[in-house]
């Protein structure tokens, strides 16, 4: 018991310092992040999440649903790709939502988002596999994060968008179910023009709903 102590007691003596800076970087780093906590809350940044949103207009009503929330690491499972994202994400400015990428980049981030939507859809696609009755409709996904000092949280959002909204799309701002929703009706009308010039920002996605 005596050796295990003595030896104990010289391994501390000789690394002492080691484990004091080992501690010291640990606190800095958890105080680090508990900063960047506290201002991303501050701000309502979460840029660390990705918002799966269906905007459509009904009855003369812009409509804003939620389809799901993941943490990006979830949907891009890859730590270079997230920290691209992200980054991208902080250079949007008002009247510019679009996320802005690499053209060679585009198709692996959105096509990374149609792999989660398809999976909530998955049931309408073997119906309409199996031969059963279906209903579909073409639409399109956008990355965005909308950056107007009215929008109440920040976050990376891919957009659906029902193809046959932005082909017909009217230049009349529809009803808001609530006041700051004007930011997504302007996002909505970039998006439409953006579609036309720019189609390699944009994946088409084909949903499936049964009967």
């Amino acid at each position: 018991m005596d050796q295990l102590l003595d030896a104990l007691n010289d391994l501390i003596t000789e690394h002492w310092v080691k484990f004091l800076v080992a501690a010291g970087l640990t606190a800095a780093g958890w105080l680090l992040g508990w900063r960047r906590s506290r201002q991303q809350w501050r701000r309502r940044e979460f840029f660390h999440r990705i918002n799966f949103s269906l905007t459509s207009v009904v009855d003369g009503t812009l409509r804003i649903r939620t389809l799901a929330e993941k943490s990006c690491d979830d949907v891009f499972l890859n730590e270079t790709a997230v920290t691209q994202i992200t980054t991208a994400a902080l250079q949007t400015q008002p009247g510019l939502p679009l996320i802005p990428l690499p053209d060679e980049d585009y198709w692996f981030f959105l096509n990374a988002v149609l792999n989660e939507v398809s999976e909530q859809f998955a049931a309408g696609l073997i119906a309409k596999d199996a031969g059963l009755p279906v209903k579909s409709a073409s639409y399109i996904i956008a990355l965005t994060n909308e950056a107007d000092g009215d929008v109440r949280t920040r976050k990376i959002r891919a957009l659906l968008l029902n193809k046959s909204l932005l082909e017909g799309l009217e230049k009349t701002a529809p009803q808001f179910e609530s006041p700051h929703h004007r930011i997504r009706w302007e996002t909505v009308l970039h998006i439409a023009d953006q579609f036309q010039k720019t189609p390699r920002r944009f994946l088409d996605v084909e949903i499936v709903t049964p009967i």
